[in-house]
């Protein structure tokens, strides 16, 4: 259910090392890229690679990524108006790859009017037909600028947030990539995020070698698990000088384990050890969650075997991104147990002395 490493975005396949599937993964391997997200539909169409061409230039790519330990995952244009159909072609082409992940690209369609009814029946016939898939949305960096979007009905049944951090018309993207975060973690519900930056050209527009290496170094400064960029073939096309070599050269896997509050904190739930756990807080600690507001470590204790008893029993804790500094923590984490899953994990630390003093807990249990 998580996402780990640096990822590209494809769109023509033919536009891309002219449709070699050999080459594709082989320039995908030494830039040291963990996955691939491949398109494979089109609103209620399968995708095979390009526009009007049914020949299938996407399975030999999917072989030949695979073949190289490369993951593949794929991405789908959504429009609403045919929310079943859409669904249907999206089962399909997940289970003809077996994909090991899905995105939804969502835009200015689904800011129409009526389209909340759309998404929601959208994403519940995808998520029935593959629950232990992992889900991620695709769409605008600001949710803010775009209040028409049915977020909520998108993000409660995702496991991911992929929001497009496309910073044209301008050259700031760190400060972008962190206003993004802080906005779709103010969202019910805050997902992991694993933001796509700007590898392509626009309108005269392009991005320059170090707006990427800030990009990539902005989002291991907060946390990400990964990264991801668009587009393969743009990137690739000698047009948009040192982009392509920053994005190969960047060393993701450098990155040094965090020894962090929040880490210690999913490590113990980890090992469901109660009293390693309770050793992260100060005495009069105060959790709060949607039932309850309590105070003390004997309610802690409570809690934590209520938790891991009853409301997520032999469950596993995975730790999504984490920001903050001093006395204040936000972290996204996601859970797998014997009674359902947690996709949508949220919880706010108060730190004082290096141990918490307040915490809010939310999430919410899928079968």
């Amino acid at each position: 259910m998580t996402l780990e490493g640096k990822g590209f975005f494809t769109w023509k396949i033919p536009n891309c090392e002219h449709g070699d599937a050999g080459l594709i993964a082989t320039h995908a391997k030494v830039a040291g890229l963990t996955h691939l997200v491949l398109k494979i539909a089109d609103g209620t169409m399968i995708y095979n690679g390009t526009w009007g061409d049914p020949t299938d230039y996407t399975t030999p790519v999917v072989k030949a990524l695979r073949a190289q330990g490369i993951k593949v995952w794929g991405w789908h244009y959504l429009y609403g108006d045919y929310p079943t159909g859409e669904a249907n072609v999206a089962i399909a082409r997940i289970r003809q790859y077996d994909l090991d992940g899905y995105v939804m690209d969502v835009e200015k369609e689904y800011k129409a009017s009526g389209k909340k009814a759309a998404a929601k029946r959208f994403m519940t016939q995808v998520r029935e037909a593959c629950p232990n898939l992992t889900i991620a949305l695709s769409s605008f960096r600001y949710p803010s600028l775009h209040p028409q979007v049915p977020w909520t009905e998108f993000l409660e049944h995702c496991d991911l947030n992929m929001p497009q951090v496309y910073w044209m018309k301008a050259h700031n993207p760190g400060d972008q990539l962190e206003r993004c975060i802080k906005e779709f973690q103010a969202k019910h519900p805050s997902l992991p995020v694993v933001p796509t930056g700007a590898a392509f050209r626009e309108f005269g527009w392009k991005p320059s070698d170090a707006e990427v290496l800030e990009f990539c170094n902005k989002a291991k400064e907060l946390n990400l698990s990964a990264l991801n960029f668009w587009e393969w073939s743009d990137a690739r096309s000698g047009n948009i000088p040192g982009v392509w070599d920053v994005i190969q050269n960047y060393n993701w896997s450098e990155k040094e384990e965090a020894k962090d509050i929040c880490v210690d904190l999913i490590d113990s739930m980890n090992r469901h050890d109660i009293d390693d756990i309770l050793k992260l807080y100060a005495i009069p600690a105060i959790h709060i969650s949607s039932t309850s507001t309590t105070q003390g470590l004997d309610n802690l204790r409570l809690w934590y075997t209520q938790m891991f008893n009853q409301i997520l029993p032999n469950s596993k804790f995975k730790l999504g991104s984490f920001n903050g500094k001093g006395s204040s923590r936000h972290f996204t984490w996601t859970a797998t147990s014997t009674k359902g899953f947690v996709r949508n994990g949220n919880d706010t630390l108060g730190i004082s002395n290096g141990k918490i003093t307040y915490q809010y807990s939310f999430f919410t249990v899928t079968k």
